[in-house]
């Protein structure tokens, strides 16, 4: 069932305005409102060119939103029900005119992503729920499902040219070098995989880590690949070195479910605790906080066309929007400062905290002296 108009407008939770500028006249706010759905959203995706986003929520439905910061202004474009099952994961083409979306019902469907009118389906495209999805290029498809098979898709002819199942669990994100050729795969088994898919062939796995790998992504021009996992810790592979980790940097987070680069040296990392956190790599600092989703789990994550927003949608229902225009210019410095006393994060928008006290949800878990000490005097392995 498609959501209505008016929860694309609902308010949000936002301290924004200040009492002294109620006279001027209204303000423009730093980012969108929220958006409101009727179901919890699985996925989140930004148009390549345009102030528009498309989710998929639980129920198998997808919706499309053109966002604004002016009053009242996110609506509701499209909205799609054609999956008979949760909708997992959704991306647009690199023109922005096509959407592919895959979903528990083992289908991959490709839209019209100015109508939401179905264009092509592939229907018991894998034997497993599909988990992940990546577009390679215009015509080139990556899956990976619930069971660890992944499948590469030539959408010309509607047919896989790759199958390959060499991870143990489900596989959890995708993601390609820019030359096209090397296909990264992260596992709840553990691992990530490298697979070729010039020559259409598997490569290799890296060793295990302990916790699902649950993201991949290139970091340092492409020299770096970042991998997050159900423990919190983020483990860091050399380009052509997949087989071992050449660092890790554990956030102190229930988990890293999703990351986002924000350039080359920065990571938008979201948690099971709902926080945001901001995270330099190499050296690795945690900046501070982004936002959150109050008390309840973020999805995932995706970056405004513009790189002036940060996506999220998570368990309460709600896409948000979060201001980091200013983010990817932030240079942390080699030397590692002590901790403040009380852990606090530094909060990086004007929303980071929500509308609540500025201090609420500030302290992160408490640490032991010595890993405090560790913290202050261990430099970062590379």
């Amino acid at each position: 069932m498609a959501a209505s108009t008016e929860h694309a407008a609902l308010p949000s939770a936002s301290s924004d305005s200040d009492d002294g500028d109620e006279a001027a006249g209204p303000r423009i706010p730093d980012t969108p409102r929220d958006i409101r759905l009727e179901a919890v959203a699985n996925t989140v995706a930004a148009h390549p060119s345009r102030d528009v986003l498309v989710c998929g929520d639980v129920d198998g439905d997808v919706y499309a939103f053109a966002y604004s910061r002016a009053e009242g202004e996110n609506r509701e474009l499209w909205s799609s029900g054609h999956h008979l099952k949760s909708c997992r994961q959704v991306r647009f083409s690199e023109d922005g005119l096509k959407l592919f979306s895959v979903s528990r019902d083992k289908a991959v469907h490709m839209l019209d992503a100015e109508r939401g009118r179905l264009v092509t389906r592939i229907r018991g495209a894998h034997r497993a729920p599909i988990n992940s999805l990546l577009l390679v290029d215009e015509n080139i498809v990556a899956t990976g499902d619930d069971g660890g098979t992944l499948k590469v898709w030539d959408m010309r002819k509607g047919s896989a040219v790759m199958d390959a199942k060499h991870h143990e669990d489900y596989i959890s994100d995708i993601a390609v070098d820019d030359a096209k050729r090397i296909l990264l795969t992260a596992s709840g088994d553990g691992t990530m995989g490298v697979f070729n898919i010039k020559r259409r062939r598997f490569d290799l796995l890296s060793e295990y880590q302990s916790g699902d790998l649950t993201s991949v992504a290139l970091m340092k021009r492409g020299k770096k690949v970042v991998c997050g996992s159900s423990e919190g810790t983020v483990y860091i592979f050399n380009w052509d070195g997949f087989g071992a980790t050449s660092d890790r940097f554990a956030l102190r987070a229930e988990s890293v479910d999703c990351v986002v680069p924000v350039g080359d040296d920065i990571i938008c990392a979201a948690s099971m605790d709902g926080y945001i956190r901001a995270v330099n790599i190499l050296p690795n600092r945690v900046i501070g906080c982004v936002g959150q989703h109050v008390g309840e789990p973020v999805e995932e994550l995706a970056k405004s066309w513009d790189s002036r927003f940060l996506l999220s949608c998570g368990h309460d229902q709600l896409v948000k929007f979060w201001d980091i225009s200013a983010l990817a210019a932030t240079v942390v410095d080699e030397y590692r400062k002590r901790k403040k006393k009380d852990g606090r994060m530094k909060s990086l928008s004007k929303k980071a905290f929500g509308e609540s006290s500025f201090f609420s949800g500030l302290v992160e878990e408490p640490q032991k002296k010595e890993e405090k000490e560790e913290e202050v005097d261990d430099s970062d392995s590379d």
